[in-house]
């Protein structure tokens, strides 16, 4: 915006693209991009485990909270075959739906649509389960037992837990996930330290350079 107002100036502005630079060779000459640091990064981190590919995949969110808004965003980017929201406030499903090209359904549909669904991410208030061991059963008969990965970021479950025992089905809890963030946070910490190291060394660098700069005017 600075740029844009012609208010920048060219010390600053060899200043921010030099950041920049900076960034990206500590982006890419460590490990402080690898590891998944959010719920949302790691329920597509594990989904990538089980499909090779997300855009072959139709999505199914349940929900329409703060949290399926962030995994909606996140599972967006691999640009996945279908999209549905089902919710019990069709309005606030089919708001979050048109952000991402997706479909709205009411909550009552679930039972008849959840067998075309690869990846399954509930979070909802409910008290109790919204899936049981019944319905992800007939699911997976209709599927010709194709593997489905189901995600429960509820708490209380929105998915049974006997639901987890099926052979064709992947199912992660909320806790499963804080483990994998908890592991990516640990990586990241390592990293910093040769991320602060480089980071040091371009700045002694860029006063080195400055320096010569007014001697020289």
């Amino acid at each position: 915006m600075a740029e844009e107002a012609g208010t920048l100036g060219t010390t600053l502005h060899k200043l921010f693209q030099h950041s920049f630079a900076v960034a990206k060779e500590v982006r890419s000459t460590t490990a402080i991009g690898v590891n998944v640091v959010s719920m949302a990064a790691a329920a597509v981190r594990l989904a990538e485990r089980i499909f090779e590919r997300i855009a072959d995949q139709s999505l199914l969110f349940i929900g329409a909270g703060e949290m399926i808004d962030l995994c909606a965003r996140h599972f967006a980017v691999q640009r996945p075959k279908q999209v549905l929201i089902a919710n019990r406030t069709v309005a606030r499903g089919l708001a979050l739906a048109e952000r991402f090209g997706g479909t709205a359904i009411r909550l009552e549909e679930l039972a008849e649509r959840l067998w075309q669904s690869d990846i399954v991410v509930s979070c909802t208030a409910s008290p109790l389960p919204i899936i049981g061991l019944g319905m992800v059963e007939r699911a997976i008969k209709m599927r010709r037992h194709r593997p489905m990965f189901m995600v429960d970021l509820a708490v209380p479950r929105d998915i049974e837990p006997e639901v987890g025992d099926m052979d064709d089905v992947f199912l992660y809890t909320v806790d499963d996930l804080a483990q994998v963030v908890a592991s990516g946070l640990e990586s990241r910490q390592a990293a910093v330290v040769d991320a602060e190291a480089i980071i040091a060394e371009r700045v002694e660098d860029s006063c080195v350079g400055w320096q010569r700069v007014v001697q020289c005017q």
